[in-house]
């Protein structure tokens, strides 16, 4: 058993598990479809994130996760 903590869970700008959460669980809007495919939240991955999900729907978010 290893004493020292996982550093790969301490790493910056990984978001804890705990947060995560897919479309499958209820309602997600585009910063959720910015936030899955890796995109810092700005205007501009808003808007694409926005016409992503016009076109796919729930397939927008469920196709960016594993």
């Amino acid at each position: 058993m290893n004493a020292e903590p996982d550093s790969t869970s301490q790493r910056e700008g990984v978001t804890p598990d705990g947060l995560l959460h897919s479309g499958s669980e209820g309602e997600f809007t585009a910063e959720d479809v910015v936030l899955a495919s890796g995109r810092d939240v700005n205007p501009e991955n808003l808007a694409w994130a926005e016409r992503r999900l016009a076109q796919r729907g729930k397939a927008a978010l469920d196709e960016l996760l594993p």
